[in-house]
C-alpha cells in the first residue's frame, strides 16, 4: 500500500497570499505547501482523504487516472472545496464518485454543492454517491479497509482514519480515551500540527509529538503546516527521531 501526501499545508497553504514572511518567501520546495490531503493506493484500489481547493492540481501532479472514493474528514472548505472536480472521474469512470463522510458533513456538502442535487440539473454537474460514516464502524472500498475514528476540532467532530497500521489525523486538538484505544497499535502516523505555538482548535507541534509517543508510532509525519511553523530546514533538526515534517509529494509504502 502506498501513501502519497497530496498536500501538507494549512487552510491558506504556503505561500500565503501577499505574505512577506521568510517562510512564504522561501525558495525551498519543501516550504511550498498545498492544502492537506493524502492518497492511498493498492494494486487495485485508490482513495483520497479530503479534496480541498487544490484537488485538481494534486490529481494532475500525481497522474491519478482512477479514483474509487473520497473520504472527508469534515466540511471546512480547505478539505472539501475541490469536490466539483470529480466531474472528470464521473465522465471517465461512468459513475458517480463515492464520497464518505459523517451525516453532518454530508448535509453541509449538499448545501455547498446544491447545484449537483437539483431536480433539473445543469448538464455536466458533478455526480456524487454520498455515504454516511459512523464512528468506529469499519468499511471496505475495494481492497482498502478503513476505520473512521472521531476526534475533536474545538467543538466540531472530525473523522480521523485508520487503515491497517496507518492513521491519518488532521484538524484536531482533542482525542478521547476511546478514540486513542482505536488508534493504538499503529506503526505509521500522519498528524496535523500547524505551528509550535498553542492553537485554539489544532494540536501544536509539542502536543502532536506527545500523541505520537502515546500511540507508539514508529514513524510520524506532521501535516497541515502553516507558515508560523517556520522553515522546514530550521524545524527538522529539532524534531525527535522518527518524526519529520511531511511535504507535498512525499511517498511511502506500508
Amino acid at each position: 500500500m502506498q501513501i502519497t501526501v497530496l498536500g501538507s499545508g494549512t487552510s491558506q497553504g504556503i505561500p500565503v497570499i501577499a505574505c512577506p514572511c521568510d517562510v512564504c518567501a522561501s525558495t525551498d520546495l519543501l516550504d511550498k505547501r498545498l492544502r492537506a490531503s493524502v492518497l492511498i493506493q493498492t494494486k487495485n484500489t485508490t482513495i483520497a482523504i479530503d479534496a480541498g481547493p487544490d484537488f485538481r492540481q494534486q490529481m494532475l501532479r500525481e497522474k491519478v487516472n482512477q479514483l474509487d472514493a473520497i473520504f472527508i474528514t469534515h466540511e471546512h472548505k480547505d478539505h472539501t472545496g475541490g469536490l466539483d472536480d470529480v466531474r472528470s472521474y464521473n465522465y471517465l469512470l461512468k459513475r458517480p464518485m463515492e464520497v464518505y463522510a459523517s451525516h453532518t458533513t454530508l448535509e453541509a456538502l449538499r448545501k455547498a454543492y446544491a447545484y449537483a442535487f437539483g431536480e433539473n440539473k445543469y448538464p455536466g454537474v458533478p455526480k456524487f454517491d454520498f455515504r454516511d460514516l459512523e464512528n468506529g464502524k469499519t468499511l471496505t472500498v475495494g481492497d482498502i479497509t478503513v476505520v473512521p475514528i472521531e476526534v475533536k476540532h474545538l467543538s466540531m467532530s472530525v473523522f480521523a482514519f485508520r487503515i491497517n497500521n496507518f492513521a491519518y489525523i488532521t484538524d484536531a486538538n482533542f482525542i478521547s480515551e476511546n478514540s486513542m484505544e482505536q488508534l493504538k497499535g499503529i506503526d505509521y502516523l500522519i498528524i496535523g500540527a500547524p505551528r509550535k505555538q498553542k492553537h485554539i482548535s489544532h494540536f501544536n507541534l509539542e502536543e502532536a509529538i506527545a500523541i505520537s509517543k502515546c500511540l507508539g508510532a514508529k514513524k510520524t509525519w506532521f501535516t497541515h503546516i502553516s507558515h508560523l511553523m517556520g522553515k522546514t530546514a530550521d524545524v527538522a533538526p529539532i524534531l525527535p527521531d522518527s518524526m519529520v515534517l511531511a511535504y507535498d509529494g512525499l511517498k511511502f509504502t506500508i
